[in-house]
């Protein structure tokens, strides 16, 4: 059992923080940095952690509760769900949204133009477009 990784927060975002937790952990799940029996923090440790509210954090951590994300074990703590949780395509959208909006943030103060963006990638496109191809290709049997 391993514990979570931080949880970071952009309060500038216009997402509400509870949001942006439940959204760190799908997007934690997601990515294979969160797995099935991983412990989250307690309530209060992460609400210390990130400095808010603990009813925010217990907010958070309910609607994941609700979902089948997590599992609260009285006295133990929260862990990830052994059970595989589906997203519904809204939430998908959302956390891509968000994951766009944060890289065109970051991109931007780094001064790199959207269209530079665009620009790699459609290069990391087009590689990933002809390494597949190349992978399904039948070798040539030798005579």
């Amino acid at each position: 059992m391993t514990s979570a990784p931080p949880i970071r927060l952009d309060l500038k975002s216009g997402v509400p923080v509870y949001r942006q937790i439940i959204d760190r952990i799908l997007t934690g799940i997601a990515g294979g940095s969160l797995k099935s029996g991983d412990q989250l923090p307690t309530v209060r440790q992460l609400a210390v952690d990130l400095a808010i509210n603990p009813n925010t954090v217990v907010r958070a951590y309910r609607e994941l509760e609700i979902r089948g994300v997590l599992e609260t074990q009285q006295g133990t703590g929260t862990f990830i769900s052994q059970k595989k949780v589906e997203r519904k395509q809204v939430e998908r959208q959302r956390e891509l949204d968000q994951l766009v909006g944060d890289f065109v943030a970051q991109a931007g103060m780094a001064g790199f133009a959207i269209e530079e963006l665009l620009e790699e990638l459609r290069d990391i496109q087009t590689e990933h477009q002809s390494k597949s191809t190349t992978a399904k290709e039948p070798k040539p049997k030798g005579r």
